[in-house]
């Protein structure tokens, strides 16, 4: 074949470009209005989704700095010893009043003796001061017997007397006046040693009364110090004071023990969530408002409960080492105050959280 001129290739080569152009330009003209329609038609999507999340998430408050909250109780002994029992196993859930541990109880068992038997010392010493003060007693009432009766033989002595002494004393021989002077001296005498007596008597029944008083006291710190005993022997078993799971436990069986070191924990039961939220967004929330519950930890289940309260500071003002703003240079930060919400009756039921668990609160405003 004869090869062709080379002004002849380019236009048959042009020819061809231009038959495909036409050949092309059909598709063209139909694929362009449909991406711009199909962008239109996006645009549209993107605006009507952003709208709708708009009208719906203007009616809700969040927050990603929210926390499960909850009660931790550090257990730790009252007394020193060593353990020789553990009642549970690790992140068991007890119930108050349940023993947990047990610290060897023989010191305070032996101590809980002592106090008992001197506590009965204390009741037989109570007991002989009470029959002393009873027999002085005995003795005072007779000493004033004694009176009553030196009483009458002074009386009828002094008649004697007066008599003898007072008619002729030709009619009496001077030995019956000296009988009579006698018998009644003597008759004072008994008088005064029977009031004397008395005096005594009463001076033993006060001293017998302070004595029985005394033994009285001793029986009463007897009695403490039976009850301390019986109180640190009581705190060789540590008790549940409340329902909850046990966590963060640091003691074993043969361990020893010291007063307040800690040796595990228990997460009560109650749970709540705590949200800080920024304090611009404090405006609408109000205690009661609903607020729904998303948490990391169950994914799959939408938790309910309601505003509860306000810390009455933001959590900076709280911390170990707040903020000093009236020195050096200032620059404003937006505060979070902590929020605490409550779960709703019955909605922990069926799921176990924990303190710490990461949660995003949706509080309804409006």
């Amino acid at each position: 074949m004869d090869d062709l001129h080379p002004v002849a290739e380019r236009e048959r080569a042009t020819w061809q470009s231009e038959a495909e152009q036409r050949a092309d330009r059909p598709t063209t003209r139909w694929r362009r209005p449909l991406l711009i329609g199909l962008a239109v038609l996006v645009a549209i999507a993107v605006i009507a989704a952003g709208a709708t999340y708009w009208l719906h998430a203007r009616h809700f408050e969040s927050t990603d700095d929210a926390f499960v909250d909850g009660y931790v109780t550090q257990m730790a002994p009252q007394v020193a010893g060593r353990v020789i029992s553990l009642k549970f196993v690790d992140n068991e859930h007890v119930q108050a009043g349940q023993p947990l541990v047990l610290i060897d109880p023989r010191d305070f068992q032996v101590r809980l003796d002592q106090a008992k038997a001197q506590r009965a010392n204390a009741e037989a010493a109570t007991q002989q001061a009470t029959a002393q003060s009873n027999m002085q007693q005995a003795n005072l009432d007779q000493a004033r017997a004694n009176v009553t009766v030196a009483q009458a033989g002074l009386v009828q002595a002094k008649q004697d007397y007066d008599r003898f002494t007072s008619i002729n004393p030709h009619a009496v021989t001077q030995q019956q006046i000296d009988n009579a002077t006698a018998t009644y001296r003597s008759a004072q005498a008994k008088m005064d040693a029977a009031r004397q007596a008395v005096e005594g008597g009463e001076a033993q029944v006060q001293a017998a009364q302070a004595q029985m008083r005394a033994a009285q006291t001793q029986v009463r710190q007897a009695d403490a110090n039976v009850a301390a005993a019986a109180l640190q022997l009581s705190y060789c078993t540590i008790v549940a004071p409340m329902s909850g799971r046990i966590g963060h436990r640091t003691v074993s069986v043969g361990n020893y023990v010291n007063p307040g070191q800690a040796l595990f924990a228990i997460v009560q039961d109650d749970m709540w969530v705590t949200a800080n939220f920024k304090e611009t967004q404090l405006a609408d929330i109000r205690p009661g408002q609903p607020v729904d519950l998303s948490i990391d930890a169950i994914p799959r289940a939408t938790f309910h409960g309601h505003v509860d309260s306000f810390q009455p500071g933001t959590g900076s003002e709280f911390s170990v080492l707040p903020a000093e703003n009236a020195t050096g240079n200032y620059v404003k930060i937006v505060q979070r105050v902590p929020v605490k919400i409550d779960f709703d009756a019955g909605q922990l039921n069926d799921h176990r959280l924990s303190p710490g668990m990461s949660v995003e609160p949706y509080v309804r405003v409006r």
